[in-house]
């Protein structure tokens, strides 16, 4: 049906081939006639293309004999039938289409492309161009020309570009090695390989560093994907021996053996099941000869002189082997694959070393409280881990600081701007800031450390007024019970109380910290003991919806938390977290960590996630003793005799001695240097705190004194009794404070006893 650019005689087989077929109608008569039937003889016999003549039934009535798709057959099985009779091979609804087309629309078809095989020649597929126009003869009748040119060998090369081209758009758009082998595969198969496997090496997997040089053949590979012109694959039932994700090795010496040890592709044309190679790994062998694969490429995937594993394309339907020209082309595809899987392995490293980094930087363990209980979940995004953190910090007067924020960006430059925006934080909490305070000076630090890191922040953390991070932080106060929260660009906590009831916590978010507004507004609730306070980051919310699946009825029929989550990532989702924590008496703070994950996150996020449930807590009122001294020098002696009273119904007279030089420094300072009312108080906590307030603005410093001043040494003695010691500023005031650390026997029973107390 095609023809090859070559001259020949037209019709073939038997005698008078050259007139066998001619149509008289269209030529003319006499002198001309004789003209026109030499040139219509000349024109089939010289024409470069195949040429065939039609008639109104698409029968053919003469044909060029040199088409290499119709050579060597009999003229007799070609002229008088349809082009589909004698080329099988060919889409028959596809040609007669065309044709018809052609001939009663007197349009014209040009170079269209048809594939197919001819009986002459069943091993190879030939691709044609076919044009189809019409003409009419003499007497008017139509007849049809198909001019047909064989481009087999440059569509074979365009049909090679092709694959290159979609392995450059398709290889790379998984961050993931696994999903990039089957990106390879998905390009080899079908247009190139009836079936494609990638066999990796285990330990680039794992975030291993690359080794160069030769790969011993008894190396573990992982099958990190299939695909076949069957359909099976990683989602499907086991495509051979080797299932995937498993590990294998190949026997040696075979064509994977061999690729592994020196870097070379291998092409073998014929697998007839003799070769003796399939000996060594026979289950392998006895899978390939199964299957019937005739021909296979095997290419090693190489990138920076490193063998990363291995390609192998299989041929068992298509009956052309692979040549020379298809190991170029599998070479190039392995070669592209190789640096879309090493970019993916880079990237996993990568993000491995951030989420380390990020893990190092955040709390190890709960800290054990007295004021709260805590527990928390962080879970690292798909595209990397962020800035995402939190932290539980205690404070003086057995407070605690709750603080949770995420930085701009993602990877190892996010993790290190966390980890000092979380320093920060503690450093300025620890000296028993306010919170709106303490976000205006951490808001200058965060301005200040966007300007000198302006060219290493991670994307977006320099563009104002982004910011370059959110935080929320809370303090909680186990003794009166109340809590007092400030927002830079955070949302709020969801509180609930100990019977599950949501409790009111309205929290202004400011300005994101960076921007420089430094006006954060103050919030203080009252919150019973019992109450659970849940801190998030925005990637708990901004996951997929769940979906019930067929059949399945809604989480409230089946009386669960499984329901229906709303799309809108704003209260709904709140809502559902104050369901999760409805149930907080009943579970442990862990188990309702895992449950708002269940909820929130029925597939894995793409941001950083955090969550943080504290429950708080509250000390018994026999734990404080309070007194409000009067302006009076002579009433120290009272305060310490106060002061020692309260230690022996505590039981803690062994830090008497201790208790009375700081009673008597506190007091006598606030005394002098003061102002009334004078406030003692003593917290029976995990350590013995003793408080002096006052209502002076005037800062306590601590100084070393000269051997011949008389006095100076009050601070710096009760900085060597003391284990901390510290100033605490309120609204009216001040509050100076040691703490001292307990007996050592009296501190373990308090910690199995457990100071909090918990509605009963």
């Amino acid at each position: 049906m095609d023809g090859d650019g070559r001259d020949g005689a037209t019709g073939s087989g038997g005698e008078g081939g050259a007139r066998e077929g001619v149509v008289r109608g269209p030529v003319g008569s006499g002198e001309g006639g004789q003209v026109d039937a030499a040139l219509l003889d000349a024109l089939f016999a010289q024409a470069p293309i195949g040429l065939y003549l039609l008639d109104h039934d698409l029968r053919v009535i003469r044909y060029n004999g040199a088409a290499r798709g119709v050579r060597g057959m009999p003229g007799n099985d070609i002229v008088g039938h349809r082009p589909a009779d004698f080329a099988p091979g060919f889409d028959r609804g596809e040609l007669e289409a065309l044709a018809r087309h052609a001939l009663q629309d007197g349009g014209y078809v040009r170079e269209h492309l048809v594939r197919g095989r001819m009986p002459a020649d069943p091993r190879h597929e030939m691709v044609g161009a076919i044009s189809f126009f019409r003409i009419l003869s003499d007497t008017g009748s139509p007849y049809l020309v198909a001019a047909v040119e064989d481009v087999t060998e440059q569509q074979t090369a365009l049909d090679r570009l092709d694959i290159l081209h979609s392995a450059h758009r398709s290889l790379g758009a998984s961050l993931d090695a696994i999903g990039s082998a089957q990106e390879l595969t998905d390009v080899a198969v079908p247009r190139f390989a009836d079936s494609a496997t990638v066999d990796l090496l285990d330990d680039p997997l794992r975030g291993l560093p690359l080794r160069t040089g030769p790969i011993d053949p008894g190396a573990p590979l992982r099958r990190a994907a299939y695909r076949s012109v069957h359909g099976a694959g990683p989602a499907g039932p086991s495509p051979g021996p080797v299932p995937h994700g498993a590990l294998s090795t190949y026997g040696a010496p075979t064509p994977y053996s061999q690729a592994l040890e020196d870097g070379r592709p291998r092409l073998i044309r014929g697998l007839g099941g003799e070769e003796q190679w399939l000996a060594s790994d026979p289950e392998r062998g006895r899978r390939l000869t199964g299957l019937g694969v005739h021909s296979m490429i095997v290419a090693p995937l190489v990138v920076h002189d490193a063998v990363l594993g291995v390609l192998a394309l299989y041929r068992h339907r298509r009956p052309e082997p692979f040549d020379q020209d298809d190991l170029e082309l599998a070479v190039e595809l392995a070669s592209r694959g190789a640096m879309s899987i090493d970019k993916a392995r880079s990237y996993a490293r990568e993000r491995s070393i951030a989420t380390t980094l990020q893990r190092q930087l955040l709390p190890r363990e709960p800290v054990e409280l007295s004021a709260v209980q805590s527990a928390h979940v962080y879970l690292p995004g798909v595209v990397g881990p962020g800035g995402d953190w939190y932290d539980v910090v205690p404070l003086s007067a057995a407070r605690v600081g709750l603080a949770i924020g995420s930085v701009t960006g993602t990877g190892i430059e996010a993790a290190a701007v966390m980890g000092q925006v979380r320093t920060a934080l503690r450093t300025l909490a620890v000296q028993d800031l306010a919170p709106d305070e303490l976000l205006v000076r951490l808001d200058d630090a965060a301005r200040v450390l966007t300007d000198e890191q302006r060219g290493s922040l991670p994307a977006g953390a320099d563009s104002l007024p982004d910011g370059l991070a959110s935080c929320l932080y809370l303090v909680y106060d186990p003794i009166g019970r109340t809590c007092t929260a400030a927002s830079a660009g955070h949302p709020g906590p969801v509180v609930v109380g100990p019977d599950g009831v949501p409790v009111p916590f309205p929290v202004e978010p400011g300005l994101p910290l960076g921007c420089g507004d430094g006006c954060y507004e103050t919030r203080v609730a009252e919150l019973p003991v019992g109450s659970v306070l849940a801190l998030y980051t925005n990637g708990l919310m901004s996951g997929p919806p769940r979906r019930t699946g067929a059949g399945e009825g809604t989480g409230a029929e089946r009386g669960g938390l499984d329901e229906v989550l709303p799309v809108g990532p704003g209260e709904g989702r709140r809502a559902v977290l104050q369901r999760v924590l409805a149930r907080a008496g009943e579970e442990d703070l862990a188990q309702l960590c895992d449950q708002a994950v269940y909820a929130l996150l029925p597939e894995r996020q793409r941001e950083d996630a955090v969550l943080l449930l504290v429950r708080t807590l509250g000390l018994p009122d026999d734990k404080v003793a309070v007194w409000t001294l009067p302006e009076d020098p002579a009433v120290v002696r009272t305060a310490r005799r106060l002061a020692e009273h309260q230690l022996a119904a505590w039981g803690l007279t062994e830090l008497e001695f201790a208790t009375d030089l700081i009673v008597s420094e506190l007091v006598t300072n606030a005394i002098r240097y003061g102002k009334s009312p004078i406030r003692l108080r003593l917290i029976n906590d995990r350590g013995l705190i003793c408080e002096v307030s006052d209502s002076s603005d005037s800062t306590p410093h601590l100084r070393r004194a000269k051997s011949t001043d008389e006095g100076g040494r009050g601070l710096f003695i009760i900085g060597q009794l003391a284990q901390r010691w510290g100033t605490r500023f309120a609204r009216h005031g001040k509050t100076i404070w040691a703490q001292q650390e307990l007996p050592e026997g009296e501190g373990e029973r308090q910690e199995q006893e457990g100071e909090g107390e918990l509605p009963g």
